[in-house]
This record gives structure tokens, sequence and C-alpha cells, in this order.
């Protein structure tokens, strides 16, 4: 599993004129299931999204989780994110896990960064979402499951 995650000070996601989601203080996270993916995967970027310290402490130091700053997640998912662009112009998308397995992964995430106390908003599945953020800082981590960068 593949997840952008983006410090932010608000962000939400549209879907048809309809906000589905949205936060303030918190992270802004792009998720992608790749072929093969288990509840390991998820697993390990739950507890990564929910224990990153990137949030300021008092010194000015990233020192503070979003479950420190009670910040929410705003989870997006996004197959894209498993993109093989390495050979001509077109990507390739086939890393990327079919529908029918990317959703409940997906949805056993929202349940386990929610399981950690921090609240989420998601956009909505295989839908045409308009996401809008402030990226502050700008931070922004990539977490891959397989430990691939």
């Amino acid at each position: 599993m593949r997840c952008v995650v983006q410090r932010v000070s608000r962000a939400k996601v549209t879907v048809e004129g309809e906000v589905t989601g949205e936060v303030g203080l918190g992270y802004m996270v792009l998720a992608g299931a790749e072929e093969g993916d288990t509840e390991a995967d998820v697993d390990y970027c739950a507890a990564k999204i929910a224990n990153l310290r990137v949030f300021e402490d008092t010194e000015d130091k990233m020192n503070l989780s979003v479950k420190d700053v009670g910040g929410g997640v705003l989870l997006v998912s996004q197959f894209t994110l498993l993109a093989d662009a390495r050979k001509g112009r077109r990507p390739s998308f086939i890393r990327a896990a079919r529908p029918e397995v990317a959703e409940p992964l997906f949805e056993l995430l929202v349940k386990k960064v929610a399981g950690f106390g921090i609240p989420v908003a998601t956009g909505r599945f295989r839908t045409h979402m308009e996401v809008g953020l402030v990226n502050d800082g700008p931070v922004t981590i990539l977490l891959d499951s397989r430990k691939g960068f």
C-alpha cells in the first residue's frame, strides 16, 4: 500500500458538488492499494499515519503526531499512486489492486486510522473527486508498506 501524507491546515474532497469529507488541521492522505496487499500492509500504513511526528512542538521541532495536536485525517483512495511511468508516455496501472480488492483494503485503512482515536473523513471510492487542500509547510511524506522507498 502506498500513501502520500500531506500536513494540512485544511482539506476537503468534493464529489459532484457535494463535500464528502473535510478536515481542519491534520493530514490529507492519498492511499493506493497494490496487488497482493494484505491487512499487514494496511496496519503498517495506519500506524505510520497515526504516529508520524511532523507537527511542531513548542520549540518548533517536528515532534508531535496528528493525535498529539488533535488533528484529523482526510483519506482519499487513489489507484494512480501505483502507476509505473518508467517506459513510454502512458503510465501502466497493472500493479494497482482491482477495485473489488482495493475498496475493502481502503475501508480497513479508514477503520484502523480511526481506531487510533483520530477523526477520519473520506472521499468516495471509484468516483471523480475534486480535492482541495492547504499544504502546511509544505510537509509531504511518502509511505510504502513494502518499503520500496
